[in-house]
C-alpha cells in the first residue's frame, strides 16, 4: 500500500515539460538525460518516497533506526541507482557536476544552508519544485517545496551524478 502511495505521489509531482537553461555556461553537466539515464533519474526518485515517514535521526541512514539528511540520499542512491555517494552534505556537494536551478531534474541533489554554513543540508529533487529530505530532530522525511521561503532563501546549489 505504501508503495502504491509513493508510485501515486511521484506521478503528480513529475512533469512532462521539458526544461530550458537559462545560462548554459553555468551547467557543466548535459541538460538533457539519455532515456536510460532519464529512468534510472526517475527511480531514485521514485524509490525515495518510500521513505515518507521515517523518522529523523542524526547520524542514521536505515529506515528502521531514522534517517538524517545525508543519509537518507546516501541510502537510497545505494539502493535504487548502486552509486556510492559520499555520506554527508558538504561532501556530497563535490560529487557529480553543478546544475542551475532552472535545469533541476528528478534525481538530482538540492543543497541548502541551514546551520549558517554552506552545503549543511541536502535532499533529492522531485520534480515540479518539490525535494524530499530528513529534514531535523523531531521530524520525519518529507517532502518540501523548493519555492517555500526558507528553502528557497537557503538553496546553495543542487549536482547532478546521474548522466
Amino acid at each position: 500500500m505504501r508503495l502504491i502511495i509513493a508510485a501515486a505521489a511521484l506521478a503528480l509531482l513529475s512533469g512532462c515539460a521539458a526544461m530550458r537553461i537559462s545560462d548554459p555556461a553555468a551547467v557543466r553537466a548535459p541538460a538533457v538525460r539519455g532515456t536510460a539515464d532519464a529512468a534510472l533519474a526517475q527511480n531514485v526518485a521514485l524509490h525515495a518516497l518510500q521513505f515518507l515517514g521515517v523518522p529523523y535521526r542524526y547520524g542514521g541512514d536505515t529506515p528502521e533506526n531514522g534517517f538524517d539528511c545525508s543519509g537518507l540520499v546516501w541510502r537510497v542512491f545505494h539502493q535504487a541507482a548502486g552509486i556510492s555517494l559520499p555520506r554527508h552534505a558538504r561532501a556530497m556537494s563535490e560529487a557529480g557536476e553543478a546544475v542551475t536551478r532552472e535545469a533541476l531534474q528528478p534525481g538530482d541533489l538540492v543543497f541548502f544552508n541551514t546551520l549558517r554554513r554552506s552545503y549543511s543540508h541536502v535532499g533529492i529533487y522531485l520534480g515540479q519544485q518539490r525535494f524530499i529530505h530528513a529534514p531535523a530532530q523531531g521530524g520525519v522525511v518529507e517532502i518540501a517545496g523548493m519555492r517555500e521561503r526558507y528553502w528557497r532563501e537557503r538553496f546553495d546549489g543542487a549536482r547532478r551524478v546521474i548522466f
